[in-house]
């Protein structure tokens, strides 16, 4: 049994390390929000656009490092590497971003929903969508080789 389960864990460490550092990220990305929402008064003044936008930033940022180094090991070291993988990582997360402020402005800003019952719903479908991006398009691994697509 334990051999089965360790197995599994080997074979689905990817998933499983995105698991883990999607929880992490997300919670970053809420008590962040909450921070620039609450406390620092965002909300009242600009609505939830700016909070999100602001929250995203640092999430994002936490996510892009904890991907890179635990989730999907890239090997890139070259500073053009580098940066073509955090231009990437950023761009398809602003994809996600522009979804999450859709249905924040939606039940959040028209609808007067709760705001963080909301955003917790909202990262749901983002967590989703980034994995997708990350492991398809800025992490992929060549077929061939098992490689990081972006290297030096």
């Amino acid at each position: 049994m334990i051999d089965k389960i360790k197995e599994l864990c080997i074979r689905y460490k990817s998933f499983l390390m995105y698991a883990i550092f999607g929880v992490l990220t997300t919670l970053v990305n809420i008590l962040s929000y909450w921070i620039f929402a609450h406390p620092m008064g965002m909300l009242d003044s600009f609505g939830s656009k700016l909070p999100n936008a602001l929250a995203w930033i640092v999430s994002c940022t936490f996510a892009y490092l904890t991907n890179r180094k635990w989730v999907f090991e890239s090997e890139a070291k070259a500073l053009d590497a580098i940066l073509r993988e955090v231009v990437y990582f950023f761009a398809c997360r602003l994809a996600t971003l522009a979804l999450e402020t859709l249905i924040m402005h939606v039940f959040v800003d028209e609808l007067e929903f709760n705001d963080l019952i909301i955003k917790v719903c909202a990262n749901v479908v983002v967590i989703i969508a980034n994995y997708v991006f990350s492991k398809l398009v800025i992490f992929k691994k060549d077929r061939k080789t098992g490689d990081n697509r972006i290297k030096e």
